[in-house]
């Protein structure tokens, strides 16, 4: 029992660590006790320790330590997804070899479906590059978004790649490309998770989960003679209690590391691929991507300083071109007026891109890209809080992301019928 119950400790541990790692940066979680775990596990624990190696060492841990981090974190490489099937093979191969035997054929049936799809939507997650943005795939990849003029805008260039980046997209430090609609990279699968991948990512959560709730299942079917509890002592009584301890030690002596002790780790851990998978149900839902969700974070808090505006593009456009050729017909021969000559100084994009008040935002320089919504909303945040100068009657503060379309948000179910299509 000892031996177990540490077991189960360290199971329970590594879980919830996983747990805090994984979900503390999300933003909704940013200023709960997860993200407040979270930064003192990946933040100041890590400082604390560094100070105590230079005291120490004179910080040669630390010189150490940082070159296997840049490999394990900066740079693509298999040692988590090795250790991610490591562990799932080494579990599958314990439980099976002592669980068959026990178990009838109406249970055994659906073992192989439930074991390899693990496996199968791995190994589309880890093969696909699809979604990589490269000179022969980039005209495409321009063509599967529209600009928001949110949260992406044209004519914004990859320092890395070189590349006019598409809507959506983002580039990956540890992959070395752009990625098409870019969710997150994933070490899990050793690749981004992006435009091509996505659906099988969903499929891998969901198989995972489906796995580990029938694999506790069927070590709770084993088990389940010895866990008989005197059904005279009430649910909230003592008596009840002291019982459940009891059989819960019967059983685990029973089913050994084997049975009992990997039916607990999946018991423990079934939850972070179903709650991960919860999680991006709700991003498909809303409309947005886990890069995505971070950049309307920040506009929120933006908001918040009242810094954020936002524009007609119609008006805008409207206004610039009254401006240029009235310009020219004040006498200002290079279309430059001297009341703007200022115009929207210390304005910007969301993503720092150049400033919408100074195009001119004519039909014949947009990319067409075939949607079935549309918007007319330009948003931009700037360095003063103050509407771009010239034209303050043309922009309108905003509070609130509820007064801004989501241009990607087609609704929950054709948001979801978008990323299983691929592409």
């Amino acid at each position: 029992m000892g031996v177990l119950s540490n077991i189960a400790i360290v199971v329970a541990a590594i879980s919830f660590l996983t747990f805090v790692a994984l979900f503390g940066q999300l933003p909704v979680l940013r200023k709960t006790p997860i993200g407040w775990l979270q930064r003192a596990l990946c933040l100041h624990a890590p400082r604390g320790l560094r100070a105590l190696d230079r005291v120490t060492t004179g910080g040669r841990i630390t010189i150490k330590s940082k070159r296997l981090g840049r490999y394990l974190f900066y740079e693509k490489n298999p040692i988590v997804i090795i250790i991610f099937l490591g562990l799932m093979t080494g579990s599958a191969i314990l439980f099976l070899c002592f669980a068959i035997p026990e178990l009838p054929a109406s249970l055994i049936l659906p073992i192989p479906f439930l074991v390899v799809q693990p496996y199968l939507f791995t190994w589309l997650c880890v093969r696909h590059r699809g979604h990589y943005i490269n000179p022969s795939t980039h005209t495409t990849r321009l063509h599967d978004y529209p600009y928001d003029d949110t949260l992406f805008v044209a004519n914004n260039t990859c320092s890395t790649c070189n590349l006019a980046k598409p809507a959506r997209s983002k580039h990956c430090s540890l992959c070395g490309v752009c990625v098409a609609m870019c969710d997150h990279h994933c070490p899990w699968i050793n690749n981004c998770v992006g435009r091509g991948n996505y659906r099988w990512f969903l499929a891998l959560l969901l198989s995972l989960g489906l796995m580990e709730i029938y694999g506790a299942y069927l070590s709770y079917w084993i088990l389940r003679p010895f866990l008989t509890i005197n059904p005279g002592n009430g649910y909230f009584g003592q008596a009840y209690w002291d019982d459940v301890l009891r059989v819960t030690v019967i059983a685990i002596n029973a089913g050994g590391l084997s049975i009992a002790g990997v039916g607990m780790l999946m018991v423990a851990t079934f939850t972070l691929p179903l709650g991960l998978l919860a999680y991006h149900c709700y991003l498909i839902w809303a409309g947005m991507t886990t890069n995505e969700s971070s950049k309307w974070a920040d506009l929120r808090e933006d908001m918040a300083d009242g810094v954020v505006f936002k524009c007609s593009r119609e008006a805008l456009r409207t206004h610039n071109r009254l401006r240029k050729y009235g310009d020219r017909n004040a006498g200002y021969g290079n279309g430059s007026n001297p009341g703007f000559a200022n115009g929207a100084s210390g304005s910007g994009y969301a993503n720092g891109g150049s400033n919408p008040a100074l195009h001119d935002w004519d039909v014949a320089d947009e990319l067409y890209v075939a949607w079935p919504i549309s918007s007319d909303q330009i948003v931009v945040r700037t360095m003063d809080g103050r509407a771009p100068t010239g034209q303050e009657a043309l922009w309108t503060q905003v509070w609130s992301l509820a007064d801004v379309v989501n241009l990607y948000d087609l609704g929950g179910w054709d948001n979801f019928m978008q990323i299983m299509k691929g592409g």
